[in-house]
């Protein structure tokens, strides 16, 4: 019997990583009237977690990447928030290891307003697992990019601040820290034991 509560100790300590969750049908409505595509997912298929060497460049098919070849070092847990564009390749090694990465267009080249990049910018700041940049090569028509691994979202530039802080959150809720990510934390323990 005490083998039986310290294996299962250990699985909720260690071992049992979360499983995505699901976005609410409200939100999915939100969505829809902020004018956001579809829930992409998988983004590609049998998607590559190879190592590039430190420092190489990728180009990514499909940008923003959701998952893909990336570079050893992904970005450190701190800042949060980032001014400038962040390297593609570190932060799709953030994915594999369940983080969530919200990128958007600058106002003046057809992103969200300064008041839905300032929400946003609180909520990354106020959670685990979360980085927020800006990317300037977004598709055109484009303004925000809600990513996970192999999972992506792209909402246009005109979304409102309650609109993007309603999608950010429930895709957070759902995919952040999960093993939708092949690298995910495992168990209360979990960041303790990966990279």
């Amino acid at each position: 019997m005490v083998l039986v509560v310290a294996l299962f100790a250990a699985w909720i300590l260690v071992i049992r990583a979360p499983g995505p969750g699901t976005i609410p049908a409200s939100v999915l409505a939100v969505a829809e009237t902020a004018g956001c595509g579809d829930l992409e997912r998988p983004v590609i298929a049998n998607p590559s977690r190879d190592h590039l060497a430190p420092g190489a460049s990728h180009i990514y098919p499909d940008p923003p990447a959701a998952a893909g070849p990336h570079d050893p070092n992904p970005l450190p847990p701190d800042p949060h928030v980032y001014d400038v564009p962040v390297p593609e390749t570190r932060a799709v090694h953030n994915l594999e290891h369940a983080y969530v990465l919200i990128y958007y267009q600058l106002p003046g080249a057809g992103g969200p307003s300064a008041d839905t990049i300032s929400r946003l910018e609180d909520l990354a700041r106020g959670e685990d697992r979360v980085i927020m940049a800006p990317y300037p090569n977004l598709p055109s028509g484009d303004g925000l990019a809600l990513l996970a691994w192999n999972t992506r979202w792209m909402c246009p530039g005109s979304i409102t601040a309650d609109q993007a802080g309603t999608i950010a959150r429930a895709f957070i809720d759902a995919y952040r820290g999960t093993t939708n990510a092949p690298e995910a934390p495992r168990g209360l323990l979990g960041p303790l034991f990966t990279k």
